[in-house]
């Protein structure tokens, strides 16, 4: 049985308001072998009074003025020493007390896969469940999945630490979604859990500013899959979307 080392990281600024939530998850684990990581923006209300309360469950803490999300991603995955990188962004939460553990039992044999996956479940700012992820995980990810969409969320994307390359800060909405894919091209053995990783708030950066991510993706797509792929996938997406609305 495969012991890895997780090394989940919160990036924040001013999340006072759903950040315990994050971070209560995490601390429960029953699966002991992780570090937790928080890169902090210098928020402006109180999201450090409450880091501050759960200080001893940190290995690393880090609060200073950033070049936004994915900046303060690179600067903890400078920082992690784990094999494995979790993304768990504020208000966001762990599955369950149990998710590490059954994720680590889910591996078959002593080798370690470059990528652990699974599924997410949106829920709200109250944690009432909304639903499961509109694009459930692949059976078997290839980085030639993501042609019809980002297929795992990002904070249920585990990625070896050996395989990961820093986020591009060209693109400031979606630079996860390229990350994921440069990730996957450096990977060969890409796991999939068939568990429920991940409770992802909805209210998330990404669904604020909905179409400037849309536009980025577009031009990931189009970097990684060649133009006409791209609109190709893009146009069965349009079609898809109307096909749900007549049914």
């Amino acid at each position: 049985m495969p012991n890895p080392k997780f090394s989940i990281i919160t990036v924040t600024y001013n999340a006072a308001d759903v950040l315990e939530r994050t971070i209560k998850s995490v601390i429960a684990q029953s699966y002991d072998n992780y570090e937790y990581i928080l890169i902090d923006g210098q928020s402006k209300d109180n999201t450090m009074d409450i880091v501050n309360q759960y200080r001893n469950y940190f290995a690393q803490i880090v609060s200073e003025p950033d070049h936004g999300i994915y900046d303060a991603m690179n600067k903890a995955t400078r920082l992690a020493t784990g094999d494995f990188l979790c993304f768990l962004n504020a208000g966001d939460k762990m599955h369950d007390q149990n998710t590490l553990k059954l994720a680590v039992y889910s591996i078959h044999g002593n080798k370690l896969p470059d990528i652990i996956y699974g599924e997410t479940i949106i829920v709200n700012k109250k944690e009432e469940i909304i639903g499961m992820r509109r694009l459930s995980a692949p059976s078997s990810l290839r980085w030639t999945s993501f042609k019809t969409g980002m297929r795992v969320c990002h904070q249920a994307f585990w990625a070896n630490k050996e395989k990961v390359v820093p986020y591009n800060l060209t693109y400031r909405f979606s630079a996860d979604f390229d990350w994921c894919i440069r990730v996957m091209k450096r990977s060969r053995v890409m796991h999939n859990t068939h568990l429920i990783l991940i409770d992802y708030l909805k209210e998330g950066a990404t669904t604020r500013n909905h179409k400037a991510s849309l536009n980025e993706r577009f031009r990931i797509m189009s970097h990684h899959y060649g133009l006409f792929t791209t609109i190709l996938c893009h146009f069965w997406f349009v079609v898809r979307l109307m096909f749900k609305k007549v049914v």
